[in-house]
Parts: structure tokens; sequence; C-alpha cells
């Protein structure tokens, strides 16, 4: 009679360890857990042999029998750190094929990854013809004859890998192009590898992108390194699937992992989290809980939500300087860990953040060496613990240092949990890790603290005990089936799709849900939905037939293909271009470039505005972070960027503007192309006036901020651009802009010209008014894929001087610098209070709050997205709760009292901490950048600024057009924060100056 297959065994190979474990989870009730054996040694150097070793010696100790064991589930550093190291024997180059027709060609491939990681991965790149609109319909089909061509010179350069990304691919389930071009590119080239860009990530095209890229570069090491861990499972006799762990805590058949190997990256903090939960069983199911993994070096903690996850980074992650959209656990990381240097400095002990790391068991005192550790504090502060020589350690530190220990890491813990936490109630903290010894058992924020038995190989328990998970995140249209009827069949997908994963039917349970109405289209809401299971183990045989074919002799140690290590010896290790501009300067003396009164733009100072662009855009505007890389790349390329004060305009001089409409998600996969200038060349082919001898933005906040840099130093117009712009912020509506406030010609958008970069171009010579040229532009955004570039007929400049809302390029560098300080200083606890002195001071500024976002509703009306944010107090210093009601942008910042709904008109006046047209700007408290409407979060961490309006908005038709009844609420009155202080001009304050 066969045995019963009813033991798992999890594995983690970590950088220095390897921790095995086998559970009986029928028996996870009992005292034990169900916890048969564990093991912990260093890791080898071929990790197939740590696997063996941790296996072999665990059935020995355990007397296990190989015919019981019902899976084996691997956590791994070892695909991560290939990318984080730069190893050229383990990444592999790589070809890039979008289907984007005309669009993204400012935003090459790897256009912001460091340029080392880039010369060595990125062979070769075309843009071909294809991509979907947001709403599927055809940018262009794709044409075989371009990707038949672009094959000849992939077997040209030797790539054998090949990336396919299309605009809008994972919405694409009809044209299926990134599926027919791959069918091409296999046919063409035969043994190459091919990654569709769909499998890797969802919406977001550079990150997208460069996930599927990274994913690419490492498959080939990826296969032997799963092969290799084949091999000891194959060697000891166990008849069962191989898993590997992936980011969210669940599982990948090694099939899959071998074809993702990218969603592997974060497994190590995801496992401890999972493992640590499991360890403590039903006493804590469903709250949500602090995990706290205490290692040789760092403290990892992270927040395992109710669901049973870890929470996710809001937006995007990034790994060795590449920014990417896949799933990240949010994981924090101090330096404080086992090997942690103790010493007293100017007079205080300080802890960390320097390590003796692995080599703790012959640098500790405790162990005869000479340098004194969290761990020999950890000895001689307690009777109890029986670590190498306790002896060695008691004299040779004071108690009074003891004392000082035992409050600095205590310290330490207490804000790193505090940072993390998403209410201000207590929460459990589980202490898991072989450091966790050096934790106290009391933290304030803890409504207690946890230190379970076996919480030193809980990563490998979480291995073990994984799930398996699957999420659909998707763009779909509500015009015949409510937002409702759709949700319930995404949902049944999503838990299909768990199903075809491995997971057992009836334990498939719906985890995450997130509905995203999409602003100025019409009945489209993106959602995304995540569904959760236990495995099936009657299905273990289907899934032990999915593994990764064993290469005779591979080894994950092999050395890399020829091509490869020459790319690598050609790449620099480092370059000019890889620095960090916001930061590397000296603020104390870097003055920017303004010569004969024209401020002569850096990348230092493009930089800096782009973070004040996006703080000043109040939630909306959309993330300038494309537009930016476009600017940047001008740069590069020897481009010069010209700015002038308003004050220095002429009479007659001929101000352009323009700038992009539309939705920022399209924005984010669509990148633009050159529908910007396209509508600029039409419009003045047309317009009798002549060209422009300036150009302004339109908007100053988001992306449309940066739009004037791009516009400006094109070569069509090699102009300057005046600092300044029609709004001081980001509204929603072209018509609420500062010429419309003065009133003083009939109508100002008009002529105009919008154009999609696709060839369609909407010329627009007179209006009756600029209210219905905003709504024509609005009904053609729908048929001209929901983002156009804009062009505005020319104002005069004394026009300008008067209407303009004066030096926000200027206000917006001033913001970002405060901003890149607070970084380099670590001083980000007072970043708000920085931004709100770049501003002018506490006379024009405020910070309103500080908290998490405790809920977000949204809903689309007139192809605006409504809604609010509430947000909980989490800083001492403010309590309660604060509502922020948005249009695209941030319309209020309101407080509620306790029992108080958060309906619209039930606020009163003197609960109104702001209100437009005076700017509330939502920040990441964690770094100082700006989040918009549309990535707002449960549980971010945020700053709430309130920045009073400029003056050109506090007349009594500025606030009619900019104020709270211009958005619907009628029951409020507009009160100023604070004075408006006009922001000090660059180039007033740095002409003639030397520039550094």
């Amino acid at each position: 009679m066969s045995a019963l297959k009813n033991l798992r065994i999890g594995v983690d190979v970590g950088g220095t360890n390897t921790d095995g474990v086998i559970i009986d989870p029928t028996r996870s009730g009992e005292a034990d857990r169900g916890i048969i054996a564990w093991h912990k040694a260093p890791t080898t150097t071929d990790p197939s042999h740590g696997i063996a070793d941790a296996i072999t010696t665990m059935f020995q100790a355990a007397s296990v029998d190989p015919l019981s064991i019902a899976s084996v589930t691997i956590g791994t550093t070892h695909f991560v750190n290939a990318v984080v190291t730069r190893d050229a024997t383990r990444l592999s180059r790589v070809a890039v094929l979008r289907l984007s027709g005309p669009f993204s060609k400012h935003a090459p491939p790897c256009v912001d990854w460091p340029s080392s990681l880039r010369n060595l991965i990125l062979g070769h790149y075309a843009l071909v013809k294809g991509g979907l609109e947001v709403d599927g319909e055809l940018i262009t089909d794709i044409k075989e004859d371009e990707i038949i061509e672009q094959c000849k010179i992939i077997k040209e350069k030797g790539i054998k890998n090949v990336v396919i990304i299309g605009v809008f691919s994972p919405i694409d389930t009809i044209e299926r192009q990134e599926e027919r071009a791959a069918e091409i590119v296999k046919k063409e080239l035969k043994d190459v590898d091919v990654v569709l860009s769909k499998t890797v990530a969802n919406l977001g095209f550079l990150e997208r992108e460069n996930a599927a890229i990274l994913n690419a570069s490492i498959l080939s090491f990826a296969r032997k390194t799963i092969s290799s861990f084949q091999n000891p499972i194959k060697n000891l006799g166990l008849d069962c699937p191989v898993f590997i762990t992936q980011n969210d805590g669940t599982i990948l058949s090694g099939e899959a992992a071998s074809r993702l190997p990218i969603r592997t990256f974060s497994s190590g903090p995801t496992n401890s989290m999972r493992g640590a939960a499991f360890l403590v069983g039903k006493q804590e199911k469903g709250e949500a809980m602090m995990v706290v993994d205490v290692g040789g070096t760092t403290t990892d903690v992270g927040l395992l939500l109710a669901n049973g996850f870890p929470r996710q980074q809001a937006a995007y992650s990034e790994l060795s300087g590449v920014r990417m959209n896949f799933s990240y656990p949010d994981v924090k990381s101090i330096g404080l860990g086992g090997g942690s240097l103790v010493r007293r400095i100017d007079g205080a002990l300080k802890v960390g953040p320097e390590s003796v790391g692995y080599k703790l068991p012959e640098k500790a005192l405790v162990f005869g060496g000479d340098v004194p550790t969290a761990t020999d504090y950890t000895v001689a502060s307690s009777r109890d613990i029986s670590i190498g020589d306790a002896d060695k350690v008691r004299g040779k530190v004071s108690e009074d240092d003891i004392q000082a220990f035992r409050a600095e890491t205590k310290r330490m813990l207490e804000q790193v949990i505090d940072t993390m936490k998403t209410s201000p109630e207590d929460l459990p903290v589980l202490l898991v890790g072989g450091g966790a010894v050096i934790a106290p058992d009391e933290l304030k924020g803890a409504s207690h603290v946890i230190k379970p038995e076996w919480s030193g190989v809980a990563n490998a328990i979480g291995a073990a005990m994984a799930r398996v998970s699957a999420v659909v995140d998707t763009v779909k249209s509500t015009e015949k089936k409510t937002e409702k009827e759709i949700l319930a069949e995404i949902e049944e997908e999503a838990k299909q799709r768990t199903v075809d994963a491995g997971a057992l039917a009836e334990s498939v349970n719906i985890v995450e849900v997130e509905t995203l109405p999409l602003p100025y289209i019409s009945h489209k809401v993106r959602f995304i939905v995540r569904a959760a299971g236990d495995f099936d183990y009657s299905r273990s045989s289907d899934f032990a037939r999915l593994a990764v074919p064993i290469d005779a002799g591979a080894s994950p140690t092999d050395e890399a293909t020829t091509e490869t290590i020459e790319s690598n010896q050609s790449a620099p290790s480092t370059s000019e271009e890889d620095i960090d501009y916001a930061t590397s300067v000296d603020f104390n003396t870097y003055i920017p470039k303004v010569v004969s009164r024209e401020w002569i733009i850096s990348e230092t100072d493009l930089q800096w505005i782009t973070i004040g662009c996006y703080i000043l855009g109040t939630g909306g505007g959309g993330s300038p972070y494309s537009t930016m890389l476009r600017v940047r790349g001008i740069l590069r390329a020897g481009g010069k960027i010209r700015v002038v004060s308003p004050d220095d305009l002429k009479d007659d001089d001929r101000i352009g503007s323009g700038g992009g409409a539309g939705s920022p998600t399209v924005g984010i996969e669509k990148l633009s192309g050159d529908e910007m200038m396209h509508a600029q060349d039409h419009l003045y082919s047309l317009y009798p006036g002549g060209r422009p001898t300036h150009f302004i933005a339109l908007e100053i906040g988001g992306s449309n901020g940066l739009q004037g840099l791009v516009l400006s130093a094109s070569p069509n117009l090699n102009i300057p651009c005046v600092d300044g712009d029609w709004m001081g912020r980001a509204y929603p509506t072209k018509w609420q802009t500062t010429p419309v406030v003065f009133g003083e010609r009939e109508i100002v958008f008009a002529p105009v010209c919008v154009a999609d970069g696709n060839g369609n171009i909407l010329y627009m010579p007179t209006a009756t008014s600029d209210l219905k040229v905003e709504q024509v532009i609005r009904s053609a955004l729908t048929q001209m894929g929901s983002h156009v570039g804009c062009a505005d007929g020319p104002v005069t400049g004394a026009e300008t001087r008067r209407w303009a809302v004066e030096h926000t390029l200027s206000l917006s560098w001033r913001i970002g610098r405060e901003v890149a300080r607070a970084r380099k200083e670590n001083r980000i606890d007072n970043v708000a209070e920085a931004i709100i002195n770049a501003v002018g001071g506490p006379d024009t500024g405020r910070v309103l709050f500080k908290g998490k976002i405790v809920g977000v509703e949204r809903k689309l009306w007139m192809g605006h997205i409504y809604g609010e944010v509430i947000i909980e107090a989490s800083d001492t210093s403010y309590t309660g709760k604060i509502k922020i009601p948005f249009k695209n942008e941030n319309i209020a910042a309101i407080r509620l009292h306790e029992g108080q709904e958060s309906k619209t008109g039930e606020e009163k006046n003197e609960d109104v901490l702001a209100i437009v047209p005076d700017l509330i700007s939502v920040i990441d408290s964690q770094n100082g950048e700006a989040i918009g409407t549309p990535e707002y979060r449960y549980g971010l961490l945020v700053l709430v600024v309130g920045i009073t309006a400029s003056e050109r908005w506090t007349s009594k038709k500025g606030i009619e057009i900019g104020g709270p009844k211009s958005f619907g609420l009628e029951h409020l009155e507009y009160k100023p924060l604070g004075r408006f202080v006009k922001p000090v001009s660059v180039i007033d304050e740095y002409d003639g100056k030397t520039s550094v």
C-alpha cells in the first residue's frame, strides 16, 4: 500500500543560510503546529547540494518516508541576486519588439535604467506597427514583414531572448497581437525564448516592459537553477511536484517559475511573513499583523493583512534602479540585526547599520572575537540565553551601555513598526528570524509581541504552506452591463484562473478587489481582482509532470555564453548618466545657470521641477515621469532648454500654449509620440498671425507642467518657455484657467488644434465660448484614443504678463529642491514643513494633516473621476479623520467628527481645513513624492499640505470659476488658507551668478 501523501517540505535558499522544514498540515492545530523536522545550515555554492542536505538531514532526524511527501516548495534569492550584482554569467542579452505604432518613440526601452545594466542586457530594440486603444480598437495591426525584418537583425546579433510588448496588451483578448507576433518570431528564429509582456505584469507600459526585459534576461539561468533544484528531489526518490514561491506568498509550478522567474524576486520576506502567521495560527486569525524579521544584518518589517497576504507596494516597485509594476510586498528594512556593530559615537550609543554579518561566529565577543555586536549585548543583558560563551561578554560591556542598547533597539523597532502601521490602533507584532532574540518583549504600538517557536525557520515554513493565487487586471465597458455584473464575471474568471493554477476549487475565495473608473472615457472601468486558495493535492501528479527538463550537467554556476561576457566587458560599471541629479549636488552651493535673464535648465533643475510639478498637481495632471524622461533625453542629446520670466516679455510677443488632454490611465500605457508637435505644426500652418515667439504651459500641475519644456525645445519651435502657466496647479477643465478668469477676450482657447498622434487632427478656428471648446475636445477624445495633444492660439506678451500665474516653474523647482534635500539629509519626517517653507512659509501654506489612507471611493460622471479619500491620523500632532473629495484633482480637506458620515453636503464651513482654489496636495510620507488621485490606496502613509492660491484666482470671478461651487459644493464658502506669497523667480535670484 502506498504511503499517504500528507507532508509538505519547505526550503528557503537564502544568501547566507538554507532553511528547511517538514510539516504535516493536518496537525497544524496541535501544539507543535505539525512541524516534524527543521534544518538550518550555511547556503552552499551549488544550491542543489544545500537543498539535498537539508531534506536528507530532516528525513534522517524524523524517519520520514519519502513516499509521504506531497510537495516541495522552494524560496530563493538567486534570481534577484543575479540582477542586483549585475552578474554577466547569469544575465543574457535581450531584444525588444514594441507593437506601438507611432507611440513611445521618445522613451526607448531601458531609458530609465542604470547604464551598466542597460548596456549589459539590451541588445536590440525596434518599434513596429501594432497596439490597441484603451477601448480595444486598433492603433494599427501588426505587419508580418516588419517583424520578419527585425528577426533577421536579431539573428545577426546572436540574441536568444526576445520581449514582445504591445500598447494595452493586458486587455487584448481578441486581437492577440503579442501572441501573433511571438508565433512569427518563433517561426523565423526557432531556438529563442520569447516573453510576452502581458504574462509578466499589468497596465503601465514602461514598467511592464522593464519587468519583461529583466525576466527575459534571466530565463536561461532560471531554467538551470530550477533544474538543479529538481535534481535532489529526483535523487531522493520523491514523486511530488516542486513549486517555487512568488512575491505575494503564493506558489508557481517549477515550469511556470522557469518562464516567469521575476515573480520570485521578493519571495524571501513574504515567506517569512506567511510563516510567522502560520506559527501563531488561529490565535490571530482574521487580524492584520506586523511581522518583524530580524536577520544578521537587517530587520525587514512588513504588514500581513487580514486576508493573509502581505500588503503590496502601492504603484511601482524598484529593483537595482529599474522601475517595475509587478506585485511586490511593501517591506521596510533597517540596519539592525544580530551582527550589528554597537559603539558610542559622540557620546551616544549607536546600533548598526554596519554589521559583521555572516562572520558573527568569529567576530562577536561571545564567540571569542573582539567586535561588540547586538548579539553580545543581548547575551550580556539576559541570563536565560545560551549563545557561545556568555562569560566572554560579561565584564566587557557596562551596565549603562546595556541599558542604552535596550533603549536604542526598542526605539528603532518601534519607529519602523509605527511607519508600517495602517491605523493608530495597536496590533500584534510577530518576531521571527535568527536575530529575533535581540528584540524586547514589549514594544509601543504592539498589542502584544510574539516570538513563536521555530521562528528561525519561518521563511521555510512560509514556503511550505504557501497558497495558490491569480490576478485579473483589465479594462471593461459598463455601457451594456452594470459594474456589479462585470465585477461578478471577473471574480469568477479570477477564481477559475486560480483553480487552473492548482488550487482546490472549494477553497478559492476573492481576497482583493479594486475598481478604477477611467476619466474622460465613457463607460470604462479598470478592474483588479485577486483570488487565492489552497493547493489541490489530489492533482499533484499533474503538476509533477510539469517539471522543467533537467539539462545534462546544467548548473546555475555555468559560465554564460561568449556573447554575454563580451557585452559585459564593454559595459561601463558606472556612468555620469546614472547619477541621481536630484540629490547628488551640494545644496548649499548649487546655483542654476542663468545667463542674460535666461534660465538654462540642467538635469538637476529638471529633477526638482518634476517633483514640484506633481505636488502642484493637487492629485491630478497625471504623473510627469514619462515626460521627464523625454525632457531628459533632449538634454542628453545636447538640446538646450531656456526659461524666461513673464516680466521680461514684450507687449507684442506671441505666447503659444498647449499640452496633453485625456485619461492618465491612457497616458501610462500609450506613451506620447509626436501628437503635441503635430497639433502645434497644424495650428500654425493655418493660423494667420505667425508662429509663437515663446511657449507657456497650460497647467504647471502634473505632466503638462513639463510639456512646455518639451515643446519650446523642439526643433520646430526652439523658443524660450515662460516661467508661469494658466492655472498655477492642475484643474480638470480647460476653461478653469486664468485667461478665462480675466475675461478680457470673448474667447481665448480658439483657434485650437488637437491631434491623436496617429494621423487624426481636429482644427477648430472659432467657438462660441471657452466652455464649448472644452466640450468639443472632450467629445472628440473618445474617438481619438482618449488622449490627445492640444495647441492653443497665441496670446500677446502683455496679456501673458497680466494673466499668467507667475514663476510656477521656479516654485516647482524650489519645492523639488526641498524634497530632494530632505531625502539626502534623511529628514523625510519633516518634508511637509520643508515644502511649506519653499512656497513662502507658514503665512502662505500649512501642513493640514498626517495620517494613513483608510478609505477610497471613486465614481465616473461626465467624463471625470469623482470620489473621496478618508485619512486617519497616525501622528500624535493630529487626531481623528479628514476626507478629501476630488474631481480628478483634490477639492477640499474637511475634518470629520466621530460618528459623522462622510457624505457630501453634510460638511460645515468650520470643518473645512482648505478648499479650492487653494491647493491641497497629498504626499507620500516615505519619500516626499506626490500621490495622484488614481494612486490612492488603503494603508498609504501620507502628508496633506495646503497652499494658498495665487491672487489670480481670488477675485470674485476666479472663485466662481475655480472655487467650491464650480465643483458642486454649493453649501461651502471659500476662505483663504493664508496669505498668497508670490514665488521668488529663479531668474531674479540667480541671474549673473556663477553656476556650478
